[in-house]
């Protein structure tokens, strides 16, 4: 077995066995134990802040323990471990709801640290490097060229000594290498520019042995990797806000979009649901959104509240006078129905059924009650109608049979009248439509749904007679005769006159005059045909 490795065995032996004082510091004090990588883990495991107050306790007992470098105190290995064991502390407490709510939601889960890696254990040899044991166990650590004293551990060998320095460094280490794996992995950086102060403070108090300045810089590198991861987070926070209150604007936008409809247009049903979607997203966003600042936060719950507060009270409004309507609606309609029921039972046919019509107008003019009022008052109001109209058509029916007969004899004499047309003598054809017309209003009614038939066919003939009596009167007309006669004397008046004119300018040969002369000529010619085809037939 080579020196080294006798070194790095007995280092373990010792570190197993006892704990023991360093110079300066209580028993309680010297005896801490130094705090392990998978202590580290399990504190990363339970959460951000017990890992951060586990650093910071230990920190404090170390330093404590290395202050003053004067005086050895000499224990025994057994005693010391049973004197300075560590004391078990208050177990952390888990981050609040608000401490959850407040941090800003990454896109994707950073994978959770479940075992933390190592660093490699100092060997004698490597911790000789950076330290020397001199005397009673008083050990020196190397830096820059100058020593400094780190503390004593009497009544061991030197390398056990060393190593015991030497793993004040590697837990040092190993604390640096689980903050590497953090910003690695993206972990939230809360508290982890803390945790590089802190390892700083440990590094800067010159109480272990080791590459300090290696541990430095990469305190250094980590601290520039949290300041970009802490932008990173930032940047996402905001984004995520950003959108987070321009969906609460979008709640709010249609709320009062709802809230400012016209009551006389707004879809209450449709409406009211949409409205309590929006509030239930409102809680839901509320409950489990990123937070957006009490200032935004209180500015659009005041406007929202606002929307749905004007649209509570619009729809209170709006179905209050709807109330109002379809009582004021039902009381106008009862009127009408009272009056519909009273003549229901009237047998004068003719009033009653002009009331009817005169209900109905009405009826139609009433505002409308509610669906449901609705539909059962116009359900009586139809009923007296159908009792009232019922009751005429079985009186209808009845009279119909007795009418019958008399519709036998009006046909005969429709069919008589009809064989007077076309009419050729006027005379005998106005004394047989006499003699019809007298019999016909001997003959009485006829059935209502052959009344029109009937009376239709009678009119067509009575037209025709009078329309032949007409055109003989017209023919026969004096002041029509004296017209024509008047008008025939002037036009061949005019026509000898034109004649005259014509020999006259043929005479002279001006062809203008004389094509003038033979257009009027022809003209009163054919006039003159005309009057004298109306005075024959007038004759």
């Amino acid at each position: 077995m080579t020196d080294s490795q006798k070194s790095d065995e007995t280092a373990t032996d010792v570190t197993e066995t006892a704990a023991p004082a360093e110079v300066g510091g209580t028993g309680a004090d010297a005896g801490q134990s130094p705090v392990t990588p998978e202590a580290a883990a399990s504190d990363e495991g339970a959460g951000q802040e017990a890992e951060n107050q586990s650093v910071e306790n230990q920190g404090e007992d170390q330093s404590a323990g290395d202050r003053d470098n004067g005086t050895a105190v000499e224990e025994s290995a057994p005693a010391a471990a049973a004197a300075n064991a560590p004391a078990p502390g208050p177990r952390p407490s888990a981050p609040s709801p608000a401490a959850f709510a407040s941090r800003p939601k990454p896109a994707a889960a950073a994978p959770a640290a479940t075992t933390v890696p190592a660093a490699p254990g100092t060997s004698v040899a490597e911790a000789s490097k950076w330290g020397r044991v001199e005397g009673d166990g008083h050990v020196y650590l190397t830096i820059d060229g100058e020593e400094h004293s780190v503390g004593q551990y009497p009544g061991v060998s030197d390398d056990e000594a060393l190593l015991y320095f030497a793993r004040k460094y590697d837990d040092v280490v190993a604390q640096i290498v689980l903050l590497e794996q953090r910003v690695s992995s993206k972990a939230p950086s809360t508290d982890m520019q803390k945790t590089v102060t802190h390892l700083r403070e440990q590094l800067a108090e010159r109480n272990m042995v080791g590459d300090l300045r290696s541990a430095e810089a990469r305190l250094d590198k980590l601290a520039g990797q949290i300041t970009e991861l802490e932008k990173a987070e930032k940047a996402e926070h905001d984004a995520v806000r950003a959108s987070e209150l321009a969906a609460r604007e979008a709640i709010v936008a249609e709320a009062e979009e709802i809230s400012g409809q016209d009551p006389a247009q707004t879809q209450w049903k449709t409406s009211s649901a949409r409205m309590n979607e929006l509030f239930e997203n409102w809680k839901a966003a509320q409950k489990s959104g990123v937070r957006l600042g009490r200032s935004n936060e209180d500015a659009l719950w005041k406007r929202f509240r606002a929307a749905r507060t004007v649209f509570d009270r619009h729809r209170r409004a709006y179905f209050s006078q709807l109330d109002s309507n379809n009582s004021a609606a039902k009381a106008a309609k009862e009127k009408l129905i009272a009056e519909a029921e009273a003549l229901s039972t009237s047998t004068d046919w003719g009033y009653a059924a002009g009331e009817y019509r005169r209900l109905m107008d009405q009826w139609k003019a009433s505002p409308r009650a509610s669906r449901k009022d609705d539909d059962a008052l116009w359900a009586r109001f139809r009923a007296a109608q159908d009792v009232f109209f019922t009751s005429r058509q079985a009186a209808n029916e009845e009279i119909d049979q007795e009418y019958a007969a008399n519709l036998t004899v009006k046909e005969a004499l429709l069919a008589e009248a009809n064989a007077i047309l076309p009419v050729k003598d006027l005379a005998a054809a106005k004394k047989a439509l006499q003699s019809v017309r007298d019999r016909w209003e001997e003959a009485g009614k006829v059935p209502r749904a052959d009344m029109g038939r009937i009376e239709a066919g009678l009119r067509k003939v009575e037209d025709a007679v009078r329309h032949a009596e007409e055109e003989q009167w017209q023919r026969s007309n004096p002041e029509r005769k004296a017209r024509t006669n008047s008008a025939l004397s002037q036009l061949e008046s005019a026509i000898a006159g034109l004649q005259d004119d014509l020999a006259k300018a043929e005479k002279s040969g001006d062809q203008r005059k004389i094509k003038a002369a033979q257009e009027a000529l022809e003209a009163r010619q054919a006039w003159l045909d005309q009057i004298q085809r109306s005075a024959s037939e007038l004759a």
